[in-house]
């Protein structure tokens, strides 16, 4: 298939699915073009179980799509920028601290937490998982994917305050995440030495350099905005800033992610007034991303319940995806539970931000493009599978019963 069958494609299934689920299901959109594409990719191998269809043309051209491609070196970069355009930065300066703190500790605490539980259970299953791949699945898992945080959390009615809270450390911990995944994939591959002086350095120059890097290319863009009163060339200035600055992070060797989250809450928090020409301008382009940000949503979760066709889950990874779902979720609480109880003594926080916070954790297409990043071995037989069944449960569990938590815990 050549490209542009291929988008038209998913294109089509993600038209097919929104409208069933619109008309039929009334899923949050998120997860319901995930399960529109779960249902096909069952439906397509239970045939093939039945020797009634043919897998094989599908999965060759499912398997030629570049997810980890796609998503970290393309859509992220949208994605990210739309979702940071949401965030309030006076809500965001509320709840700063606890954001770093989460952000930065909380994820490497996870990702130590989750890779040995992970390691521990790999060996009760009998499965040969070095300690070093497990830290590699606890750096990619540990961090909450912000694209599924913000999708759902867009439905849930959170205060101000803790959507601020959720959804600006799942944009955070994102970059931190990737950067810790790529540490210790370098350990993993040898071309990194274990060194805590060197990793902490390098730590801090791919996050602050990410972030002084977003915040000044956002801040050129929002000058250069303030001269024009043309939504059309203001969309065209925002794609550049997305697409050019992206590229120039990861150039530089600072985190793109970071980047991009710290120029769309630049460009989104200095607004002009409603009502003037430019504030209707403004109105415009904020429609255009958050359309864009619908898309390009529909796709990833399109993709990922794809993805099934060609990933191989044996009954040993569910097993160890099982423990692996329980060690994600008892690192996410120690995690946030710490930061957060240690920080209450100086300042009060909302009813259930604690049980919020881990349950609305949620990881998606983020962890899936890192562990398909890994260089084919025995080992990434190993973490893809299980992954994905982490990813599912996540989402599809966590996500669906995040409003019935939320109410039960803030009543």
């Amino acid at each position: 298939m050549t490209p542009f069958q291929t988008i038209a494609l998913l294109l089509t299934f993600v038209a097919v699915g929104g409208y069933l689920n619109h008309k039929y299901f009334r899923l949050p959109a998120t997860i319901g073009h995930m399960t529109f594409a779960l249902i096909l990719s069952l439906s397509a191998l239970v045939l093939y179980k039945l020797g009634l269809f043919d897998i094989t043309p599908v999965q060759t051209a499912v398997g030629h799509i570049n997810f980890s491609e796609v998503l970290l070196h393309g859509m992220l970069s949208f994605l990210l920028f739309a979702g940071a355009l949401q965030i309030s930065l006076d809500d965001l300066k509320s709840v700063g601290t606890p954001v770093a703190m989460l952000a930065t500790a909380g994820v490497l605490m996870a990702t130590l937490i989750t890779g040995t539980l992970v390691w521990l259970g790999a060996h009760w299953l009998g499965i040969q998982l070095p300690f070093i791949y497990a830290m590699l699945f606890g750096a990619l898992i540990s961090p909450t994917d912000p694209i599924a945080v913000l999708a759902i959390m867009k439905d849930a009615g959170l205060s101000k305050k803790l959507y601020a809270k959720i959804g600006s450390e799942s944009l955070f911990n994102d970059g931190v995440g990737v950067v810790i995944f790529l540490t210790i994939l370098g350990i993993a591959n040898g071309e990194q030495k274990i060194d805590p002086q060197t990793i902490a350095v390098l730590l801090a120059q791919e996050s602050l350099g990410g972030l002084a890097l977003g915040f000044f290319l956002g801040w050129i863009t929002e000058s250069l905005l303030q001269h024009l009163n043309d939504y059309k060339v203001e969309v065209l200035l925002t794609l550049a800033l997305v697409t050019g600055g992206y590229t120039l992070a990861e150039f530089l060797h600072v985190s793109a992610p970071i980047c991009m989250v710290a120029a769309g809450l630049t460009v989104g928090n200095d607004k002009p007034k409603n009502g003037s020409k430019r504030g209707q301008d403004r109105e415009r382009v904020d429609l255009f991303w958050e359309l864009l940000d619908e898309i390009f949503n529909a796709v990833l979760f399109m993709l990922v319940g794809l993805e099934l066709i060609v990933i191989d889950i044996t009954r040993q990874h569910l097993l160890l995806g099982a423990i692996a779902i329980a060690a994600v979720l008892l690192a996410r609480a120690i995690s946030v539970s710490i930061p957060i109880g240690l920080m209450s003594l100086k300042q009060q926080f909302e009813k259930g931000t604690i049980p919020l916070l881990v349950w609305g954790g949620l990881r998606g297409g983020l962890s899936i493009a890192m562990a398909l990043s890994l260089p084919d071995g025995p080992e990434k037989g190993i973490i893809l599978p299980v992954t994905y069944v982490v990813v599912l449960f996540s989402i599809l569990v966590q996500g669906l019963s995040f409003k019935k938590m939320m109410a039960y815990f803030t009543e």
